[in-house]
Formats: structure tokens, C-alpha cells, sequence
């Protein structure tokens, strides 16, 4: 039986130099597909209507099939899709009236990272190995996650002073 914990562990990893770059082009991957999706649910806000998940997915999949946009397929669609969820409930703070509308997102002030769903990632014997990722990953264990706990998701992270987290 697998035990879901509420409560999320940072760790450390240190990635090797292709690790690294595959997820900076994930990050800025995530970034460019956050704020085209927010750029054109702002221009249909204009326009009196409303834009929700399914189509700003669609609108995705249109993108990854344009020439200039090609590279979006070099990276896992997994944070691609997360993105595109974190936006709607941005929007759908944002109507309820509990937040501010969203922002873009800035190549240097906002947080490098990239969520990976269950699909997207597999941890054995202590090892992640994230999608369209050569190797696992080689992470610091600080503390041991609760026995018999299974991660439904991994988000990894860049800060300003370039160290890497999992979480």
C-alpha cells in the first residue's frame, strides 16, 4: 500500500552538464509556452471571451507544429501541460476574485522549474529518471522520504545562485 504525503521534501542534485542544459531548455520551454497561452487568453479578454484548458491545449498542439516553434517538441509535454494548468488556476483565482490577473513570466526574475506528473517520471530504489532525461538524476538525499511514499509529482527548480532542487 503507498502512502501519499501531503508535505513536500527539497532536495539537492547536482546535474550532469547535459542534465542541465535539457532542463534549461525545459525551463525556458515552460516560460515561452506560459506566455503565449497567457498572451492569447489576454487577447481574447479583450474580445469579451474566455479561453479554458482544453483549448489553450489545443492551441499547444498547434504551436508544436508550426516551424518556429518546432523545438517545443525536443522537451517532455508533461511541464509543457502543467503550465498550461498552473495558468487556468491563475484564471480561475483571478475570477473568484482572489488574486491578481496573471503576469508574465520574466527570463530573470521568475523561478526556473518544471513539474513532472506521475507519466513523466520514474522513481526506483531512490533513483529519478525524468522523460526525454538520459540518466537519473544525482540527488542529495538530506533525509529519506517516509517509508512505503510514492511522489505523484516532481518539480525541479533552478534558484539565482544556480543550485538545483527537486521536490
Amino acid at each position: 500500500m503507498a502512502i501519499y504525503v501531503k508535505r513536500a521534501f527539497k532536495y539537492r542534485f547536482c546535474p550532469t552538464d547535459a542534465q542541465a542544459a535539457e532542463l534549461s531548455r525545459t525551463f525556458g520551454c515552460v516560460r515561452k509556452v506560459y506566455n503565449m497561452a497567457l498572451a492569447a487568453r489576454t487577447e481574447a479578454w479583450a474580445r469579451h471571451e474566455r479561453v479554458n484548458y482544453n483549448q489553450s491545449s489545443a492551441m499547444l498542439t498547434a504551436w508544436k507544429k508550426t516551424e518556429e516553434l518546432a523545438f517545443l517538441n525536443e522537451v517532455s509535454s508533461v511541464p509543457l501541460q502543467q503550465t498550461l494548468r498552473h495558468l487556468q488556476g491563475a484564471f480561475a483565482n483571478f475570477f473568484s476574485k482572489r488574486a491578481r490577473y496573471p503576469r508574465f513570466k520574466s527570463k530573470r526574475k521568475s523561478r526556473a522549474s518544471a513539474e513532472y506528473t506521475s507519466s513523466a517520471f520514474t522513481f526506483r530504489d531512490g533513483r529519478l529518471k525524468l522523460a526525454k532525461m538520459a540518466g537519473p538524476l544525482d540527488i542529495v538525499w538530506s533525509r529519506p522520504l517516509p517509508e512505503g511514499s510514492v511522489p505523484t509529482t516532481v518539480t525541479v527548480s533552478r534558484d539565482a545562485a544556480g543550485r538545483w532542487f527537486v521536490s
